[in-house]
């Protein structure tokens, strides 16, 4: 609600009133009049009685008047921004109201850069893993009440723009007295997530007051500049926010512009990335911002890009912090399930209880393991909101569901009934369906548009985002579709501008879907029809990055024709058998077929053995998943494809029984000898010769795994364990254990191997010595390195020594780092599967001592030199233990072998995982 505007305005509430045209007006203490779409309105205009544009209409109508003092102007000004700001023009009630931001916007978290490149990974040192004020997440509302220059960066509906419009509309609103946008609003808490009672979320911080925002979509100003060779400045770019100021309020250009040069505001420019690079737009746009911004310099800016697109060092502006959303927590998707139910009991007629009842069923439903990461992303939650509300509580299965339900929703939208409505206000022109007035059936429009849909997919320049439809494409397209001769290209150009829906207007000219995976899947649709699996297969394999999702979709398509998956799959890789890791490296487009095949398989729900399966496809089936054991070795697909190949590899029945079961565990063979430790300039682990290892022993040659893990607990009845340790896939390294809990494995398994093991002999956690030794080699290691299971006993066979080439090396490999060779610098961004960077062997054949998961060592944290027998090796006491080997999460300086972490033995960390030696006693 806001109060009266300025004195002037009250004097002229009782200056009576002319309408002309459309429309309504309302004078004097109790009248009431009914404007555009309804929406009531007090005589003295006090207020909006409902949520609707009329009320700020009516302000903007007020500066045209003639004698509108400097306060209308600015007034309207807000008025007409909140107008444009409040709406969610694809969103709609059944009364034709439209959903407002106000009522469901949640808010958003943000990491910084330093967030999501390696200097986060250096500040974790101290505990090798993120803290909780490490990891803790800053709300993008903050980050802006930081910096006075920020770029806020996310994916395709991440929430950019629905951000910078809630800022706008708040920071209005909070000048015009608005009681349902505000700073109140603004600065409301980010939900907490709920397996976090506990948490008391405090609002957020934003010291700058009202300050006057200026929305520009940079898109538009793009479009409106002069020929590239013409240089522009801050004008170019003032310019275009006075010719963007509607008719009733341009006057308010000389009181903007002062304002903003004495006092200061918020300049929102929204959407860098969509700037094209056409005509040297992109550098005119930049050219005009760093302008606008030196020579505004009391002013605040916020830009908005995708994070791909700013991150090439062309797109960078300079003097601007960065800042990049996150997607939603559970509580954010919760907050926002409940606030949009809430929204629904107005616009679609609810009930309260009914309302909250389809809450909990989507608050479940996104919970799905299919759903979750699209309920992380802003738009396709409320696309998913909006669904089930109007499905009436239900959602699809899948995600290829999800997106056709989406699509004919959006398709309704932009192809369905028109109302046109009198002065009054009252339905007295139906204006055809698109179907109706091109003679056209809703199949044969759809067969245009996702052909439309495949070949802009087909021919954008970019990966990201969505590609441009150019009008005449549209129209031609609809054409095709169309028997009507009488549909004239003005007026489809006419009818196509004036809706949105599956598709918008978002240029002169240019037409975009509303997100890129709509695009995808009308991709998709069009190649499941036409010439399947041939084409697709094609595509796929030969520009993978492009036609990933497109393929997955087409396949989901064809989900209840199993026939049709196979034949996929088949054309991607299943033909050939997957060579063997000593024939040469397959062709590029072979190894990636073999990847989407089994991505294909796990779409669909057929990667896991099934006995009914007809043989030839479970032939088929075995080919793609001995495929994945050849590309973990590849030298062609990136280390994050590798690693997926690893956990695709898991869900089709891995075959490296030594990750699988405990008694297939593979050892390597560490024979007695001196070795150096430490390494030179550093303080806490400094160079010396250990003499101490004086014996024989054996050390797994890959961490503990899921499997193996799992295998032990169900044996043993271990409770103390963390759910979390059993997430991940089977065949990868086991995380969130205590040293307790791999002291704990290492006991259970020497029971279980009691009669097997050597006399004396024992499974133990490795010491910081032994581990450092079997990463780095000793003076003189074997020419052959000797590997055994239990089955084949535990005796180190003589063995040929040779020098060390590099007995003080960095890394296991050698002493300069490879990102080929160590899961490190969140470069994949997640554990993996022994075996994705075979490369990094250590001497004696051990994989992932650099980087995956950090590796509890039986040692007390004590200074250097080390002394065995000075009690660092004692099992008793809570002091620190030596932790080894770096992880994913961390700085590949932290995967050095010489580099000693350290932590309390009650820890446990998603990257914190172990490995086990076989040794004889004393362990001491």
């Amino acid at each position: 609600m806001s109060k009266p505007l300025s004195d002037s305005a009250q004097k002229r509430s009782s200056v009576k009133a002319k309408l002309k045209g459309a429309g309504a007006i309302a004078q004097g203490k109790q009248s009431k009049a009914a404007g555009k779409r309804a929406v009531m309105i007090d005589g003295n205009n006090s207020a909006p009685i409902n949520t609707g544009d009329t009320f700020y209409q009516t302000i903007i109508q007020r500066a045209a008047r003639r004698g509108a003092n400097a306060d209308d102007l600015r007034n309207a000004y807000l008025a007409w921004l909140i107008t444009r700001a409040n709406a969610l023009p694809l969103f709609a009630g059944d009364s034709g109201a439209q959903v407002q931001l106000s009522s469901v916007y949640t808010g958003m978290l943000t990491k910084g850069q330093e967030a999501t490149q390696l200097a986060a990974r250096q500040a974790a040192q101290a505990r090798h893993a993120p803290t909780e004020r490490e990891r803790e997440a800053v709300s993008a509302l903050e980050a802006l009440n930081k910096e006075q220059y920020l770029v806020l960066m996310g994916g395709p509906g991440s929430g950019k723009t629905t951000f910078l419009n809630f800022v706008a509309l708040c920071l209005a609103g909070e000048s015009l007295n608005d009681k349902g946008a505000n700073l109140k609003l603004l600065c409301a808490p980010i939900p907490p997530d709920p397996d976090k009672p506990d948490d008391k979320p405090k609002p957020q911080r934003w010291t700058h007051k009202a300050l006057l925002p200026v929305r520009v979509v940079l898109r538009d100003f793009a479009a409106d500049l002069p020929p590239g060779n013409v240089s522009v400045n801050a004008d170019t770019l003032w310019n275009f926010i006075v010719k963007d100021l509607p008719r009733q309020i341009k006057r308010y250009e000389g009181a903007l512009q002062k304002e903003l040069l004495g006092k200061g505001g918020l300049i929102l420019l929204d959407g860098l990335d969509e700037v094209p690079d056409a005509l040297n737009r992109r550098e005119q746009v930049k050219q005009a911002v760093q302008a606008f911004a030196g020579m505004y310099r009391k002013c605040r800016f916020l830009v908005t890009s995708r994070t791909y697109a700013y991150q090439r060092q062309d797109w960078k502006l300079n003097g601007f912090s960065e800042r990049e959303l996150l997607p939603f927590t559970r509580g954010q998707i919760e907050r926002f399930i409940d606030t949009w139910s809430r929204h629904m009991v107005q616009l679609f007629r609810l009930t309260q209880s009914d309302a909250d009842a389809r809450a909990e069923i989507l608050k479940q439903a996104t919970q799905r393991p299919e759903l979750v990461e699209l309920a992380a992303r802003p738009l396709l939650l409320t696309l998913m909101a909006r669904l089930q509300t109007k499905s009436g509580g239900s959602l699809p299965e899948n995600r290829e569901e999800l997106y056709a339900q989406s699509v004919n929703m959006l398709l309704d939208e932009w192809e369905g009934l028109k109302l046109r409505h009198d002065p009054s206000g009252k339905p007295v022109v139906t204006e055809p369906s698109l179907t109706e007035w091109l003679n056209a059936s809703r199949e044969n429009i759809r067969r245009e548009l996702d052909k439309l849909a495949y070949q802009a997919h087909l021919n954008q320049p970019t990966l990201v985002g969505t590609a441009d439809l150019r009008q005449e494409d549209l129209i031609k397209a609809l054409t095709a579709a169309s028997r009507n001769p009488d549909a004239k290209l003005m007026r489809q150009e006419e009818y196509l501008r004036d809706r949105a829906g599956l598709l918008t207007s978002h240029a002169e000219g240019l037409y975009q879907f509303p997100h890129r995976s709509f695009q995808e899947y009308l991709a998709a649709c069009h190649l499941a029809r036409v010439d399947f699996p041939d084409n697709l297969s094609r595509l796929a394999k030969n520009d993978p990055n492009r036609w990933r999702e497109v393929t997955l979709l087409a396949a989901a398509r064809s989900k209840n024709t199993p026939s049709s998956i196979w034949e996929l799959v088949e054309e991607l890789c299943a033909k050939d058998e997957a060579p063997n890791t000593d024939a040469p490296e397959p062709s590029s487009d072979a190894q990636w077929g073999a990847l989407l095949a089994a991505l294909v398989l796990a779409e669909t729900g057929l990667a896991a053995y099934d006995a009914s399966l007809q043989e030839r496809h479970e032939r088929k089936r075995k080919r793609v998943r001995d495929w994945q054991l050849r590309l973990l070795n590849s030298n062609v697909l990136p280390a994050r494809e590798r690693v997926l190949a690893g956990r695709l590899l898991a869900g089709l029945g891995d075959t490296r029984e030594h990750l699988l079961h405990v008694d297939n565990m593979r050892f390597s063979a560490v024979p007695a000898g001196d070795f150096w430790m430490g390494e030179t300039d550093n303080a806490n682990a400094e160079l010396h010769c250990n003499e101490s290892l004086d014996y024989d022993y054996w050390i797994a040659a890959t961490p503990v795994t899921v499997a193996q893990f799992r295998q032990f607990i169900a044996a043993s009845q271990y409770q103390q364990y963390d759910p979390d340790s059993l997430k991940a896939a089977a065949n990868e390294p086991v995380t969130s254990t205590s040293w307790h809990d791999a002291l704990a494995f290492c006991n259970w398994l020497t029971q279980c191997w009691k009669d097997t093991l050597p006399a004396g002999w024992r499974v133990m956690l490795p010491s910081e010595a032994e581990w450092e030794k079997a990463a780095r080699g000793a003076v003189r290691i074997p020419a052959t390195i000797q590997s055994a299971n239990v089955r084949d006993g535990f005796a180190i066979k003589p063995a040929q020594l040779k020098v060390n080439p590099w007995p003080q090396r960095a890394f296991p490999w050698g002493d300069d780092f490879d990102a080929a060779k160590a899961n490190v610098d969140f470069e994949v961004g997640t554990s993996s599967t022994p075996g994705c960077f075979a490369g990094g062997l250590s001497p004696y054949g051990c994989t992932d001592m650099a980087g995956n998961v950090w590796e509890w060592s039986r040692s007390h944290y004590a200074d250097y030199p080390y002394q065995a027998n000075d009690g660092r090796e004692n099992l008793e006491g809570i002091e620190t233990r030596v932790v080894r080997g770096g992880s994913w999460l961390n700085l590949h300086g932290d995967a050095r072998c010489a580099y000693r972490g350290r932590d309390l033995p009650g820890s446990r960390y998603f990257d914190f995982g172990f490995r086990v030696v076989l040794r004889s006693p004393p362990v001491r």
